[in-house]
């Protein structure tokens, strides 16, 4: 018999009392409750979902005692069912939910009237709303779905978890299932058979890195709190898990293999310098890969100024080193005489060879090209991997949702972090010197993105007419010589130029702190997640952030490119780079995420219900082997 929690009207027990007595149960404590398992308070209220229950439960006490319990639907804002007694039972496996294909992932997108939609038991349709409907004397709201020769299914809000978007990352559109056939168990049952043998071949793989084993990393000291101390902010809640979590892969058994997905300026590079101090502690070598040599220079000095104190050696591998300055660099490495090697694509070079190589950090790996991602294939084997991303890629976002890669989420914002007013304007040049001058007239400094090196002088030319002469423009691009692009950035750094013209070289990672207005020319021609990433250079502070997307004029976008910069308007809320993520796959497809094979089941149910599918197969093998190897 397992323990419970009963609790009744007029009973005395302290609020924390009943805190304790919930997380014993396996509950978590979190700011609001949204799903099974989650408690929070609200003054003198403490709201609890019950795993049995599908409702969240209120209890509010009165001074010590307990005055109303009752069951409460959220979506309607209107309490359910009074309860003089209530039987919380406990959580008892909270992976349980993720082994049955009828709970979704974490990783949903929103469901609008018009999308397609998978229900588990019935199949593909087409979600048309919500509609009031009378059943057995009694009204009340259902989701309605048509599906094959306009038949409809309504489905009650108590059986909404059973409904998720269908999305396969292809624009080609699905077919409506059949009501009242076989048609769907015969897909279901088609695409498990082709799961099985790929989910043999991830626990294969799983189990090669498991024989391979890690290093085990030293426990934090005293070296490690200085280092952490000197982060001049306040971490977030989100922050201080994820650390956890990549401390808690470093220091066990086997290869950390782990996601930081976390909006632009989150902080994940924070998280990455902190397993960095701790590889470097444990006297292993650490690889930070960036995609590009201005990230790599700003990274590189980040981390130097960090370890001022400390008697570790930072260097930097990019096209900011002369060839000379390189050999030498490599040769060090080697050696083991560096610590941290901060670089671009440069680093994984034939001729760099490591001395005892630990841990590899990568910063936006989808930045990299296929031939890149190869060689960085070839590294991984047998070392830490941590992963740096706003928005991660297919493959990489596939393997963390089942399970296989660890996935860390930073969704807290820093605090005073306000969103960055977006807005879609046409080049007209009156516009344009408005937004550069106010920004101008307040202390602060633009980004004017211009992805056409071939052009990019002409418009020089053109924002020196417009603007007034004591306005300082840089321009910035790939082909400039090194030292030349060093000494711009380093002005722009140094707030001696006020507006830097670019190409999107300084899309990742790149921070300015007084540069709170980006413009975005062309921004037809820009992906979903590019132009989410390029608005990520502003509004790093307090301070109220504006990025606007200039088009030549509605008439030359096409509906895809409308579509994808409404989409940017929208998703202009903090902590919005994961529903870009999404979307973006949706929008453009991911074309072969994990082989033509497994994409076409993909295909067949959709991929959030085909994760499922994987994920439970996965965990049967492994409970299956198990009870093999006993």
């Amino acid at each position: 018999m397992f323990n419970v929690f009963k609790i009744y009207v007029n009973k005395d027990i302290p609020q924390e009392t009943a805190a304790q007595n919930l997380l014993s149960l396996g509950y978590q404590r979190v700011d609001e409750t949204l799903e099974e398992g989650d408690f929070s308070f609200r003054g003198d209220t403490l709201e609890v979902f019950p795993v049995n229950f599908n409702f969240p439960v209120r209890i509010e006490w009165e001074f010590e005692s307990i005055r109303n319990i009752y069951s409460f639907d959220k979506i309607l804002g209107k309490k359910i069912i009074d309860y003089d007694l209530l039987i919380i039972i406990p959580h008892l496996k909270k992976t349980k939910r993720y082994l049955d294909e009828n709970f979704p992932l974490d990783a949903v997108l929103r469901i609008e009237k018009g999308d397609y939609v998978v229900h588990t038991r019935y199949g593909i349709g087409k979600f048309l709303g919500t509609r009031k409907l009378k059943v057995r004397e009694k009204e009340d709201y259902y989701f309605e779905i048509e599906y094959y020769k306009g038949d409809k299914l309504y489905v009650s809000k108590e059986e909404a978890h059973l409904i998720q978007k269908y999305s396969n990352f292809n624009l080609r559109r699905p077919r409506l299932s059949r009501l009242g056939s076989k048609e769907w168990t015969k897909t279901k049952e088609k695409v498990q058979k082709g799961i099985k043998a790929f989910a043999l071949e991830i626990l294969r793989m799983e189990a090669q890195r498991k024989v391979i084993g890690g290093f085990r990393y030293v426990k934090d000291d005293q070296w490690q709190k200085k280092f952490e101390d000197a982060f001049p902010y306040e971490e977030t809640k989100d922050q201080i898990e994820a650390t956890r979590q990549v401390k808690a892969d470093m220091e066990g058994p086997n290869c950390m293999d782990r996601m930081i997905c976390g909006d632009v300026g989150y902080g994940k590079t924070e998280v990455a310098m902190r397993a960095a101090f701790k590889a470097v502690v444990s006297q292993k070598q650490v690889a930070f890969l960036v995609p590009t040599t201005i990230l790599a220079y700003q990274h590189y000095n980040n981390l130097v100024k960090r370890l001022a104190d400390f008697p570790f050696c930072v260097e930097m591998l990019s096209r900011f080193r002369s060839q000379s300055e390189q050999r030498e660099i490599v040769k060090r490495l080697k050696e083991g005489k560096v610590d941290i090697i901060v670089g671009t694509h440069r680093l994984i070079s034939e001729d760099v060879v490591f001395k005892d190589l630990g841990l590899l950090i990568i910063d936006e790996e989808h930045k990299f090209g296929v031939e890149h991602k190869e060689k960085i294939k070839k590294i991984k084997v047998g070392i830490d991997v941590l992963i740096l991303t706003a928005t991660p890629i297919p493959r990489t976002l596939y393997m963390s949702l089942i399970g296989i890669k660890g996935i860390s989420l930073i969704k807290t914002p820093p605090r005073q972090r306000l969103a960055i007013k977006t807005k879609l304007i046409e080049f007209e040049p009156g516009k344009i010197k408005e937004s550069i001058v106010k920004e101008f007239r307040r202390g602060g400094q633009v980004f004017f993105i211009h992805n056409r090196i071939q052009s990019i002088y002409k418009l020089h030319d053109l924002l020196r007419r417009l603007l007034p002469a004591g306005i300082r423009i840089g321009v910035v691009h790939g082909r400039m010589p090194p030292h030349s692009m060093e000494k711009i950035m380093l002005d722009f750094i140094n707030k001696k130029i006020d507006c830097l013209l670019s190409t999107a070289i300084v899309e990742s990672g790149i921070d300015i702190p007084a540069a709170n207005t980006i413009i975005i020319d062309n921004a037809h021609r820009f992906g979903l997640a590019d132009l989410h990433q390029l608005r990520g250079r502003v509004g790093r502070f307090n301070v109220q952030a504006y990025a606007n997307l200039v088009i030549p004029s509605q008439r030359v976008v096409s509906a895809e490119a409308r579509k994808r910069l409404e989409m940017v308007e929208e998703f202009s809320h903090l902590g919005a780079g994961f529903e870009v993520a999404m979307n973006d796959l949706e929008l453009r497809g991911a074309g072969n995420i994990l082989g033509k094979e497994q994409h076409g089941f993909i295909w067949m149910v959709g991929f959030d219900l085909y994760c499922r599918l994987l994920r439970k197969e996965i965990e049967y093998l492994k409970q299956a082997f198990r009870i093999g190897l006993n």
